[in-house]
């Protein structure tokens, strides 16, 4: 059974030549790329963003409506391709959690904030985006009290 099922993948691989290397590509230039983003992004979020009130939109509100749009569509666009590529990277190399936690911080829906938090509370999680941004010279990101 597992000669015939060793045989059948290879004939599908066989077969579908320029699929298998397309994804092979992708996953290489996905893991390359997390390897060289995802530090500058963990190191970009201000150390207080959880502990903060959050900041409201004034930062956009000068700015005429069509950009306004047109960036909350970019920004929730990229938001999904991260958490997608995150999806991919748990079983593809690269760093899929942390990938999947910037993905969510762009996008924009109701309870974001309790995800995230939920998220980086995981020892493992916070250990590793703290270890990245004191290697880039930046501050451990704090979190609020508990309250279990």
């Amino acid at each position: 059974m597992w000669s015939n099922l060793a045989f059948n993948v290879t004939d599908w691989m066989d077969e579908h030549n320029t699929f298998v290397w397309t994804i092979s590509i992708l996953s290489v230039v996905t893991f390359v790329a997390s390897l060289v983003l995802v530090p500058i992004l963990i190191t970009r979020v201000r150390a207080d963003y959880f502990t903060a009130d959050q900041p409201s939109a004034k930062a956009f509100a000068t700015q005429h409506p069509v950009w306004r749009i047109l960036f909350l569509i970019a920004k929730n666009l990229l938001g999904v391709i991260l958490v997608l590529g995150g999806i991919l990277m748990l079983a593809l190399p690269g760093q899929g959690l942390l990938t999947i936690l910037i993905g969510i911080s762009l996008l924009n829906f109701p309870g974001k904030h309790k995800l995230e938090l939920a998220i980086v509370r995981r020892p493992t999680i916070y250990r590793a985006i703290n270890w990245i941004r004191i290697r880039r010279g930046g501050e451990p990101l704090q979190l609020p009290e508990s309250r279990e």
